[in-house]
């Protein structure tokens, strides 16, 4: 055990927790008291659930004093990002319209992260309807690794509580990029499930047939854990898949050598800035130097396809509120809104061809990885960016697009993704990468980045000012 229990890995952490060298109870009072020092200035949750915490930690520790342990969660503390469904917190998903709503069931990956013992602190902050921005009244959660630097979209709290160390890892949802972008911003391992690997029974949607639910955490074993808890067929969702659930973190345990990873040397260079391709080629020489085999491959065309994400979740956004708006639409936000106005516009001509884009894509895809296991790209194709520069971006609609460049096609095709730290930029903040794997082949995308993160120490990095 390290001097500083926040510091812990969420596995080190419990085994801690199962060997009784510490209480979930220690641990939680401690992370409660963390987040009440420091989350004033992070911002990175909407709810804390202190006694719901409590109580949870206190009957792990019971049950873990009579040789009972749930797996490899018990006991440990864990965020939700605001979009789970919880009976014992309101849910509000960025909004104003819904933010006293408190469900009466729990989304099932809420359910699910419980009867795995593990304990909730409570919901953390994300964007106004998991798209873009904030809510107006709402300013969002700081990046731990630099204040004045991009937090990410939209598991805005999620990316910040675990990077700050005010929880061991976290649920968030991916639409465009959204476990993928704050895993980037704030140094983290977050794996971007196959579409359906995990039930969004309980989540409120952006766009249901680009959104995945999935962990954030300090690493990939981290992640793992969470994952092999969270994943698996739902009755409660028809689309959740019924294929078994595979060993994560076993997963982490089997050697590399021999993978074969496939590079587009022009896809993940051509317009990309100098650091992230300087990050990309130290990644694949830990890749290398763990034994895998490095081939060069062409990717299939992705640019109207990029192109085609604005309108084609502007229209599922369209439906996801249909309840209340334009009925309420004086309480939202002017990005939401202008989103939805978009999709209420898009004609079945143009959303068809978004949709044959995407099968072509998808089907050309999934032929690449008859060629290949696993896939290397960037997360996003600049270092992470200041406010000002976001701010300046804001008025240029063609940089949602680049920034979506190398994450939404994969939300298009539904292929999971894992994304790692890959190094540490001149302003001193966080790189990344993407390790991307045809459908459910989450285990080996967990085992390629353990892999990689026995080789390199960017995931154990974390950032200054936050003892």
């Amino acid at each position: 055990m390290s001097a500083t229990l926040h510091d812990e890995s969420l596995v080190s952490l419990a085994e801690a927790i199962r060997r009784r060298q510490v209480s979930a109870v220690e641990v939680t009072t401690a992370m409660l008291a963390r987040i009440e020092a420091l989350d004033g200035e992070i911002r990175s949750y909407t709810t804390v659930t202190a006694d719901h915490a409590l109580s949870a930690a206190a009957r792990a520790d019971r049950e873990t004093a009579s040789g009972i342990s749930r797996g490899p969660l018990h006991g440990v503390p864990l965020g939700i990002k605001d979009l789970c469904d919880t009976r014992f917190a309101p849910t509000g998903a960025g909004t104003a319209i819904h933010r006293d709503r408190v469900p009466e069931t729990d989304a099932t990956v809420v359910a699910r992260l419980e009867r795995g013992g593990a304990v909730i602190l409570g919901k953390l902050a994300m964007t106004e309807g998991a798209y873009t921005s904030h809510h107006p009244d709402n300013p969002g959660p700081v990046n731990p690794w630099g204040r004045g630097h991009w937090v990410g979209s939209s598991s805005t709290g999620s990316g910040a509580a675990t990077a700050a160390r005010l929880c061991y890892g976290a649920l968030g949802s991916d639409t465009g990029g959204s476990i993928r972008f704050p895993s980037a911003t704030c140094g983290l391992t977050g794996i971007k499930p196959t579409w359906g690997r995990v039930s969004r029974h309980g989540v409120f949607p952006l766009a249901a047939s680009l959104d995945h639910v999935g962990p954030m955490a300090r690493s990939a074993a981290d992640a793992a854990a969470i994952l092999g808890v969270i994943a698996g067929a739902d009755p409660h969702d028809p689309t959740a898949l019924q294929a078994p659930v595979d060993d994560y973190l076993a997963a982490t345990g089997r050697s590399v050598r021999g993978l074969t990873v496939g590079i587009d040397r022009r896809f993940v260079t051509e317009g990309i800035d100098p650091e992230v391709i300087a990050a990309l080629a130290g990644i694949e020489a830990a890749l290398r130097a763990c034994g895998a085999r490095i081939r060069e491959v062409a990717m299939p065309p992705t640019d109207d396809l990029v192109r085609g994400w604005i309108p084609f979740c502007a229209v599922e956004t369209a439906l996801a509120h249909r309840d209340t708006y334009p009925a309420q639409a004086a309480e939202y936000g002017p990005d939401l809104a202008g989103l939805i106005d978009e999709g209420r516009t898009v004609t079945g001509e143009a959303l068809g061809a978004v949709y044959h884009e995407r099968l072509a894509f998808s089907g050309a895809l999934a032929a690449l990885f008859e060629e290949v296991d696993l896939l290397l790209v960037p997360t996003m194709p600049v270092p992470v960016p200041s406010l000002t520069r976001m701010a300046e971006f804001g008025q240029d609609p063609e940089v949602l697009l680049r920034i979506l460049r190398f994450t939404a096609p994969f939300n298009f095709s539904g292929n999971p993704t894992i994304t790692l730290p890959a190094g540490i930029d001149a302003a001193g903040l966080p790189l990344s990468v993407q390790l991307v794997g045809p459908h459910v082949s989450e285990a080996l995308l967990c085992q390629a980045g353990h892999a990689i993160q026995q080789v390199t120490d960017w995931h154990a990095r974390r950032p200054a000012g936050l003892a």
